[in-house]
């Protein structure tokens, strides 16, 4: 397809280059060859996002996947290879996403508020991946938004960037929504998966000996990652859908790989995580465009989704607007780093491109149009953007 509409988010103040550059003991790297060689370096880094650094260890008798590293993260992440590949995803969850796509633009009436029905959609999906089935989906959707409610910091920065009277603002912000998903929604699944386990991770987790802590813990994991990712991307996928009456008109009449192709191009240019944050153990020699740099132990490297995105020698010609079906580099994913890359790329690849898919082609087909374009904002814990206020209305 030819070139079509430009990116529609960039951070302000946020720049694109250069491609590497270490500041202090931070590494901020915008070529996407450099963020892969990091990234795979396997052993060599350890996970530095999401507040890793801060939660504190030992307290857990199984570290959660989303922070272990080294051989404990290889395992945990073959074990549960299996809910998210491909094929599985399809035969197991696609004729419940269609249902329930169906039934919540039903719902919704002529008015759609396209934020809301998409975070009631995606809990729903992973809440049936992860087994969190034992509480009304909406009500548990509202509970893990209130996750995010937390003050502002910056990884980069010591104690990152916050507070004393930040860090008591942000655990008791964290602590309440935690203990209420723990008694409303964790523990019944818990509870009722033990007497009669299921195919999904709380019984997969449940059979790896893990405690109802442990099992908590991954349920907050999996919960969040499956709702806000996906939530922000069906919403930022819907603008550019309906903004382009050509390349609407195109995902209509396409089949499944093609549409799918389409969603891949959309969130690389429009990633929803904006950072990918790692800590150096062991020393690593990243070369980009014939210059290489040595990175120490104790660095910090802060990778840039958006640019490495947008990075020619990577995605080619265009690299900031829209064409689906470009041609990448050699060992480049269509998606860029929007899903990561490495021992932590999100298992969720699939299940996220194919829910995102039903709901927006079911959406589409309903001639929906515009009321009210969403306000943007940023969010801290993702390092990444939010659309609020998404109003359309469909014919029906």
């Amino acid at each position: 397809m030819s070139r079509g509409a430009p990116r529609k988010v960039e951070r302000p103040g946020e720049p694109d280059g250069p491609r590497v550059e270490r500041t202090e003991r931070v590494w901020r790297i915008r070529s996407l060859a450099a963020a892969q060689q990091v990234l795979r370096a396997r052993h060599a880094t350890t996970q530095a996002g999401f507040t890793a650094e801060a939660i504190p260890k030992g307290y857990l008798k199984h570290h959660p996947i989303l922070m272990s590293d080294g051989p404990l993260h290889d395992e945990q992440r073959r074990k549960v290879a299996r809910f998210f590949a491909p094929a599985v995803v399809a035969k197991r969850y696609e004729t419940r996403m269609e249902e329930c796509a169906e039934r919540l633009l039903d719902e919704a009436g002529p008015e759609i508020t396209l934020d809301e029905l998409a975070l009631h959609y995606t809990v729903e999906v992973t809440a049936e991946v992860v087994g969190l089935t034992a509480s009304p989906p909406k009500k548990m959707a509202a509970r893990l938004v209130t996750f995010f409610n937390q003050p502002p910091f910056d990884i980069t920065k010591p104690g990152l960037g916050r507070t004393n009277r930040q860090w008591m603002q942000a655990a008791f912000n964290g602590l309440a929504p935690i203990l209420k998903f723990h008694v409303l929604d964790a523990r019944p699944a818990i509870r009722t998966r033990r007497k009669a386990p299921q195919d999904d991770i709380i019984s997969h987790l449940i059979a790896e000996d893990y405690t109802d802590l442990d099992i908590l813990v991954e349920c907050v994991t999996y919960g969040t990652a499956g709702m806000v990712t996906t939530r922000e991307f069906i919403c930022m996928a819907a603008l550019h859908l309906l903004g382009d009456d050509a390349l609407r008109e195109r995902y209509l009449v396409a089949g499944q790989r093609e549409r799918h192709a389409i969603l891949a191009e959309i969130i690389r240019l429009e990633p929803v995580v904006g950072h990918l944050y790692r800590r150096v153990q062991e020393a690593i020699e990243v070369t980009d465009r014939g210059e290489r740099h040595t990175l120490e132990p104790g660095d910090l490297v802060d990778v840039f989704v958006r640019p490495a995105n947008a990075d020619p020698d990577a995605v080619g010609e265009d690299p900031l607007h829209l064409c689906p079906g470009r041609d990448t580099a050699s060992g480049v994913n269509e998606t860029g780093l929007a899903f990561g890359d490495g021992a932590h790329k999100c298992p969720g690849q699939p299940l996220a491109i194919l829910e995102s898919d039903v709901l927006l082609l079911r959406l589409l087909r309903r001639r929906p149009r515009i009321v009210r374009t969403p306000e943007l904002g940023w969010d801290d814990l993702i390092a990444g953007y939010w659309l609020r206020g998404f109003v359309l209305h469909q014919e029906g």
